[in-house]
């Protein structure tokens, strides 16, 4: 039996969801022309890194679950297993810190 038959509808949607996240989000990353038609990469914000990284995985978190202490503990975590860059981690840490409300 094929074992992608037995996931309920729900799942699909997540994973097309998912799936077009990470289109979206490479279309996002995409090079971007200046005014010397010279390709320049956009810096993302922690926002938008956190859609990009965090919701592979995981249903979204917000910001007001957690205390500021909190993030920094699980952002440790998560930057092993998701092999986050350094800078990137930090700004999704300064994102959710700074709308955690403590």
């Amino acid at each position: 039996m094929n074992r992608f038959r037995s996931l309920n509808p729900r799942t699909w949607v997540v994973v097309a969801l998912s799936a077009a996240l990470v289109i979206s989000a490479s279309a996002i990353v995409a090079f971007a022309k200046n005014s010397d038609d010279k390709p320049v990469k956009k810096k993302l914000t922690g926002a938008e890194l956190y859609a990009i990284n965090c919701n592979r995985c995981h249903a979204e978190r917000y910001a007001t679950e957690r205390t500021a202490a909190q993030w920094k503990t699980i952002m440790l975590h998560m930057r092993v297993r998701a092999n986050l860059p350094a800078d990137q981690a930090k700004a999704i840490l300064k994102y959710l810190q700074e709308d955690c409300g403590n």
